[in-house]
């Protein structure tokens, strides 16, 4: 729309282009500083260097396919931004135009190369991967991606069935019923902490979260040493398999809609304790402090992490928590800081982010006669990374909500890419015309080679298993779009394992290539 706006002549103030392409890098750098920061260990070696040799692959081939098409700075800089479908590469190569030391009128015609360039590679980068890495790919890969993906979820300690009505938002299926203690068992009273450690022997962990006595008195939060007698009414909170399986065992369900009659809470947690780095699922599943929550969710970066038992937690993971408000502030307390809805964002802290940004941007390093830097727009993705990073870390300031985050990410890309738009309207046809066939070919080679590599590297050098390679090599090209397309492929929400780390890492080094390109090009 902005190519075919710009047919009329407007003319847009270059600031309002700068403006909103700095709010979205930040938002890019603080929606994956804590995957980036946090994955810099020994665990996310691998992953990180897989992303790296990737990503520097696809900065080679861009350059080998821009000299022997003889592309100059500008198509070369359009290239590597559609085929890699990375917008923000535009408005860091533009930046790094204006600073060579050529005139003004050379200047803007490279600019407005960049996105002719991009508009011809971007839908093949986009769709070409997807269909690769969701088609062509898990069949070199493997001969039943769905089969070993499933074995994959086991040896992390099971898999959580999609088709399980007990585990549609829990991944311990958890509920909340009132069963009579009129078993056996009971005969002589019981403490509360000695029938959970029974009902634990079934197999899931099962809480008592109410009583009511012979009294008829309702006791909340009742302690370990609460004596439970024959004939009371018991609030438990586990999966509905466990707790009425075996009724024999504790009591027959019955109706109490009173002593159900409290306040439950949803909640989503960011994880920045740190005794919380690197603790299972599974150990997570059993532990004290879980007491009475169910776990619905991790979101870690843009991706939702598989809920396995052996699946590790990260800081600045997202976790959404379920169950009575007193339970969920004590578990929200100790995995962390408890993200409650609200419209406010810290507005200094973006601002000095930004401003931070573009004066480390702004710094040059002149080796002989080249002169190096970050550029305006590297120096506030770098600066959106640590800033991301640190709120992680420190998460009782710099608060931005995601749905800041996703409006400043959206609103500051689609502003900027429409003022490209507009301003390389009058020429794009022209642009078009000249180079389109040779673009669209050396698109197809930048989007594949590095991917078909990629596949065989994860395979035979790193030994990735199938689904964590696939995984890789979507999040080093950033493409959630091919992210998708694997999942439904493998049935399997595994290849997100790899892609969070990967993405960061991808996501970072393909927007700095931006100024790269430019030096080796020119």
């Amino acid at each position: 729309m902005g190519v075919l706006i710009g047919q009329l002549g407007l003319d847009i103030s270059p600031i309002v282009k700068s403006t909103f392409f700095l709010i979205f890098l930040f938002a890019v750098g603080y929606s994956v500083g804590p995957q980036f920061i946090h994955s810099l260990k020994k665990e996310g070696l691998p992953q990180i260097a897989f992303a790296g040799i990737i990503c520097v692959l696809y900065l080679l081939v861009t350059w080998v396919a821009a000299l022997i098409a003889h592309f100059d700075v500008g198509n070369a800089a359009g290239l590597l931004a559609g085929a890699n479908t990375i917008s923000a590469v535009i408005g860091v190569a533009t930046d790094s135009i204006n600073r060579l030391s050529i005139d003004a009128a050379q200047k803007q015609t490279l600019i407005n190369e960049i996105p002719v360039a991009y508009a011809v590679t971007y839908i093949f980068g986009t769709a070409g991967t997807a269909w690769f890495l969701s088609v062509l790919a898990p069949k070199w890969l493997s001969k039943d991606i769905v089969k070993e993906s499933k074995e994959y979820e086991a040896s992390l300690g099971g898999a959580i069935a999609d088709d399980d009505p007990t585990l549609e938002y829990a991944y311990d299926g958890t509920t909340f019923r009132v069963i009579k203690a009129n078993s056996a068992f009971f005969d002589a009273p019981r403490k509360v902490s000695e029938v959970e450690d029974l009902l634990v022997t079934k197999g899931w962990p099962v809480y008592i979260e109410r009583i009511r006595n012979e009294k008829n008195e309702i006791v909340n939060d009742p302690a370990g040493d609460q004596l439970i007698y024959k004939g009371d009414k018991l609030v438990l909170n586990g999966p509905v398999e466990t707790i009425l399986a075996d009724e024999d065992f504790v009591g027959p369900e019955v109706a109490d809609p009173e002593l159900l009659d409290f306040r439950a809470e949803a909640l989503t947690v960011m994880v920045s304790n740190k005794h919380m780095e690197n603790v299972t699922l599974g150990k997570l599943k059993t532990d004290k402090n879980r007491h009475g929550v169910i776990i619905r969710k991790i979101h870690r970066g843009n991706a939702e992490v598989p809920l396995l038992n052996d699946v590790q937690i990260m800081r600045g993971d997202l976790v959404e928590i379920e169950g009575r408000k007193t339970d969920v502030d004590r578990f929200a307390s100790y995995l962390g800081y408890a993200e409650r809805p609200t419209n406010v964002t810290d507005l200094l802290y973006v601002g000095l982010g930004i401003f931070l940004g573009g004066l480390l941007g702004a710094l040059t390093l002149q080796i002989g006669n080249v002169p190096l830097s970050l550029s305006t727009s590297g120096g506030v993705l770098i600066s959106g990374i640590l800033f991301g990073w640190l709120r992680s870390t420190r998460p009782t300031f710099g608060a931005v909500p995601q749905s800041a985050v996703w409006l400043m990410n959206n609103m500051g890309l689609n502003i900027f890419i429409a003022v490209v738009g507009i301003t390389a309207g009058p020429n794009f046809v022209a642009g078009l015309k000249a180079s389109g066939i040779s673009l669209f070919i050396a698109g197809v080679a930048v989007s594949l080679i590095p991917m078909i590599i990629g596949v065989f590297l994860g395979k035979y050098v790193f030994k990735f298993h199938p689904a964590i390679t696939l995984g890789a090599c979507a999040g080093s090209r950033v493409t959630t779009a091919a992210l998708g397309a694997i999942q439904d492929t493998t049935k399997s929400k595994v290849p997100a394992l790899s892609y969070t780390t990967t993405y960061a890492v991808g996501n970072t080094l393909l927007i700095i290539w931006g100024v790269v390109i430019v030096l080796l090009m020119n």
